[in-house]
């Protein structure tokens, strides 16, 4: 008895562990027999009860090694099976088979538990990997669609802010012309935006003079900086930049500085160039985010400096930022060039704003030079350069209220023009036989302005650059030839213009207007006036007297606009592409360019931009030989077969050749134009000389969009001209 009792204690043990198994495997199973069973086995606590509980496991594990743990119920045990199971249980033989039972049962328990855990976790797996798949496709879509939904509302709301935009612009045009006395009521604005001040250079970097490192001042210092920025210049490299960048450093060195510094040879500025090529690179490699500052902080300097308010409407500024120091270079062979520009100073700086208005801070620690309240000027603040001694101003964009009515007024007295230009052509023939040479010189000149849209030239001193105009050309400026490439009377020009750039040309002139050139250059020497018997004023004057404001600027912008407008007539013919007419609009404006000689060295990137152009054009003429090729062979199928499918691949190949043709055509187009253009600079007559009513009016006419002729910022100019010209003006 005591043995049975032993083994059925070990019994009882294993059934507990296996009962805690059932336990969990049971949780997602319909094993609801056996988790019954195990409930009664803990109410039977005495030794009948556990031989009773060994039954019903052993007749289980019967039924669940035939297939039947599916489907077994409770085991009901009356008293005499009971009785019969204790009698039997101290048999060696059954007990044997028992604990085989059990322990095949719990060994079958545990592999089927072990497999349904394996499944359940493959399936676990793969379902979330289906949804993981699902919902990453899904959140693509949705991602996709708000992207999508978002650039929509971005569109829109750029759309709706232009709207804003235009419908909030002030149309001052309507409001009619203001007094040409009286430019403003009310006038406020922040004032000037003064450049950083200087920062020193690192202790590392250093300047050098006679293989020595020199400590240079702040002030000496900074000058320094601007030289070793310009040494991979050209100005660098001429003798008069160089001894006017000397010779005014060495003013603003201290007396040790300038003891121990005695000639540019000996200076060393390399390691100072060097510093400064690696600052550029860095800007250059900015990261989007840095970028990003910078483009913030611009716009809020923008924002703080760079409008007014200008008779209760917010107007935008041109030039709200103050120059900052360096050294002048000049156009051409500048006598100055070289020279240092000093830092501007608010005591140099005259304010002018309305009485009424808050007058602008300036910086801390200073004043202004002066506050004024003139509002018969245009300008808002004003002070005098230190290289020629002239006044510069900060004035309102091109876009504002005051240069618009500028350039209207402008383009009116050009059109008024037209209506007297045959009486004064009448008057000036008339002076070229006239007994005193002053009017005879002044009829020539005029007919030089009017034929070759000459400036009328000021007078120079002799520190300023040598560039003529009209009334200051020298004997040396012009050769007569009674006869050349088979035109008589031919007068050859060459001489620099405004901004050094220089004028050459060979004009058939009147037989009159050649005998008097003769006459006046008789006599002289090379270096001599042609006109020395008039000068710009009294030319000016006496135009004015022809016509009120009629001015040699006035002639130069009616002759442009003219033949702008003659130009445009004449070559825009019906049937034309939009790129086609666009090209007849260049040409016109090359017109005006030549006459005004508005010339452009060629841009440094022009000859790669036209090898890449004509790269693509020879790829383009590749794929339309391609494109032949099949278009000719979807005809010899549609010609052996035909077929609704056929007869579509047809029409596909049939438009695909004639899409490339016009894209090669467009880009033939442009390698015109650009060729055409390439030393001509057409922004300087379209913006300054050509009525743009002109330019509108032939968009409108000819279905061009006016953005293919006008940018954003240009479209802002003109934005009076725009809205209040139709297709039928004419100049």
């Amino acid at each position: 008895m005591k043995l049975e009792k032993e083994k059925a204690d070990r019994r009882e043990k294993k059934k507990k562990k296996s009962k805690h198994s059932s336990k969990d495997r049971d949780k997602g199973s319909e094993l609801n027999g056996k988790h019954k069973s195990s409930s009664k086995m803990k109410r039977s606590e005495s030794p009948s009860g556990v031989r009773s509980l060994m039954l019903m496991s052993f007749s289980s594990a019967v039924k669940y090694e035939a297939g039947d743990s599916d489907t077994h119920e409770d085991v009901k045990v009356d008293p005499d099976e009971r009785n019969d199971g204790r009698q039997k249980s101290g048999s060696p033989e059954i007990n044997n088979n028992r604990e085989k039972a059990d322990d095949g049962h719990q060994c079958d328990s545990l592999k089927m538990k072990k497999k349904r855990v394996k499944d359940e976790k493959q399936e676990k797996n793969q379902s979330s990997s289906r949804k993981r798949k699902k919902t990453s496709s899904e959140h693509d879509k949705t991602e996709k669609k708000k992207i999508k939904k978002d650039g929509e509302q971005e569109e829109k709301k750029k759309e709706r802010g232009k709207k804003d935009e235009e419908s909030e612009k002030w149309k001052w045009w309507e409001e009619g012309k203001s007094s040409d006395t009286q430019k403003w009521s009310s006038l406020e604005h922040k004032g000037p935006y003064f450049p950083p001040e200087y920062e020193p250079l690192p202790d590392n970097i250093c300047f050098k003079y006679d293989g020595q490192p020199v400590k240079l001042s702040p002030v000496t210092e900074e000058i320094a900086t601007f030289y070793a920025k310009m040494l991979d210049h050209e100005y660098t490299s001429k003798d008069v930049f160089q001894n006017n960048f000397f010779s005014d450093w060495r003013e603003e060195m201290t007396k040790e500085e300038r003891k121990q510094i005695k000639t540019l040879s000996k200076c060393d500025f390399t390691q100072i160039h060097k510093y400064f090529v690696e600052k550029s690179e860095e800007r250059k490699n900015m990261t989007k985010e840095e970028k990003q500052v910078l483009k913030e902080e611009a716009s809020r300097l923008m924002e703080e400096y760079g409008f007014c308010l200008l008779d209760g409407h917010r107007e935008k500024i041109g030039n709200f930022k103050l120059e900052p120091p360096g050294l002048f270079r000049g156009r051409g062979e500048h006598p100055k060039m070289g020279k240092l520009k000093k830092r501007i100073q608010p005591e140099d700086v005259t304010i002018n704003c309305s009485q009424d208005s808050k007058i602008p801070t300036p910086p801390a620690g200073h004043r202004w030079k002066r506050v004024q309240h003139d509002n018969t000027v245009t300008w808002l603040a004003s002070w005098l350069e230190n290289i020629h001694g002239r006044p510069k101003y900060i004035m309102l964009n091109p876009s504002s209220k005051l240069k618009g009515e500028k350039d209207w007024q402008k383009y009116e007295t050009a059109r008024q023009l037209k209506m007297k230009v045959d009486s004064i052509r009448k008057q000036y023939r008339r002076d070229w036989t006239s007994r005193e040479m002053k009017i005879r010189q002044r009829g020539v000149a005029i007919y030089f302005i009017d034929k070759l849209a000459l400036r009328a030239g000021n007078e120079k001193d002799d520190e300023s650059a040598d560039t003529v105009g009209c009334c200051s050309l020298r004997v040396e400026h012009i050769t007569l030839h009674r006869r050349l490439d088979a035109q008589e009377h031919v007068v050859e020009f060459d001489f620099l213009g405004k901004d050094s750039i220089r004028y050459y040309n060979k004009v058939p002139v009147e037989k009159q207007v050649f005998k008097n050139l003769k006459l006046f250059i008789k006599h002289k020497d090379p270096e001599d006036d042609l006109f020395d018997r008039i000068t710009t004023v009294k030319l000016n004057k006496t135009l004015n007297e022809c016509m009120p404001g009629l001015t040699a600027k006035v002639f130069r912008t009616f002759n442009a606009s003219t033949t702008l407008q003659d130009q445009l007539n004449k070559l825009t013919t019906e049937g034309m592409t939009v790129e086609e007419k666009i090209l007849s609009y260049n040409r016109a404006n090359r017109a005006v360019a030549i006459l005004c000689n508005h010339q452009r060295a060629a841009p440094k990137t022009f000859e790669r931009s036209m090898q890449l152009l004509q790269e693509k054009i020879q790829k383009k003429k590749e794929q339309i030989e391609d494109a032949k090729k099949e278009l000719k062979e979807a005809k010899k199928a549609h010609k052996d077969a035909p077929s609704d499918k056929s007869k579509k691949l047809l029409e596909k190949k049939e438009k695909a050749v004639q899409r490339l043709s016009d894209q090669l055509k467009k880009l033939q187009l442009q390698e015109t134009d650009r060729e055409e253009n390439k030393v001509i600079a057409l922004g300087t007559s379209k913006l300054n000389y050509l009525d743009p009513r002109i330019s509108v009016a032939w968009c409108k006419k000819h279905q061009v969009p006016i953005e293919k002729i006008y940018n954003k910022t240009q479209r802002d100019k003109f934005a009076w001209a725009i809205d209040m010209t139709d297709e039928n003006f004419q100049f």
